[in-house]
């Protein structure tokens, strides 16, 4: 969807529009939850509401564009992410998960084996590497909104995705999976 068509849905989103809110769920979930899949593990979807509520509260004093918006996203996502990191470090969650009666459809197909494995595999990288590579790569932010939400210079994050990606591709899985 072209980024105009999304300055206006965030608009209207601001005026309380339940549409222009929708638009941008719709469009950004998928990614935020991927990427705290890597930040958070077991803990992303908490992570992930806990995001759009933090983004739903102060959506009215946000300034700026879309792609402003997408920058202003993720990092109130890997603030949520780290929350829920350390929360689990401080509790110990013996209780089981509940059940769930029907899949959900969208999880599940957000779920695929492919986006799995991919995910698994990026989040065993060092965490700053882990970090660079799903918002610059992944996501596709660009080194200064990634910057930004890392809390780091631009060239640190240029150097953390290289490193990343680099190891990436000399990845043991990696490579017998681009054999297959």
């Amino acid at each position: 969807m072209p980024d105009n068509e999304l300055t206006d849905a965030l608009r209207a989103a601001q005026r309380g529009d339940d549409a222009g809110f929708a638009l941008l769920w719709r469009t950004h979930h998928p990614s935020v939850l991927r990427y705290l899949r890597v930040v958070a593990g077991d803990h992303a979807e908490d992570a992930a509401s806990e995001t759009w509520l933090h983004v739903i509260r102060d959506l009215h004093r946000f300034h700026g564009d879309h792609d402003n918006f997408r920058g202003w996203l993720f990092r109130i996502a890997r603030h949520r992410g780290i929350d829920e990191q350390r929360r689990k470090s401080r509790t110990r969650e013996t209780a089981t998960p509940p059940t769930r009666n029907a899949p959900d459809a969208a999880a599940e197909a957000a779920e695929g084996a492919a986006t799995t494995w991919a995910l698994t595999v990026i989040a065993g990288l060092p965490p700053d590497q882990a970090e660079a590579v799903m918002l610059r790569i992944v996501i596709g932010l660009d080194v200064a909104t990634t910057a930004g939400i890392l809390g780091k210079k631009p060239g640190a994050v240029r150097i953390a995705t290289m490193r990343g990606l680099r190891r990436l591709a000399t990845h043991p899985q990696i490579r017998t999976r681009e054999g297959v």
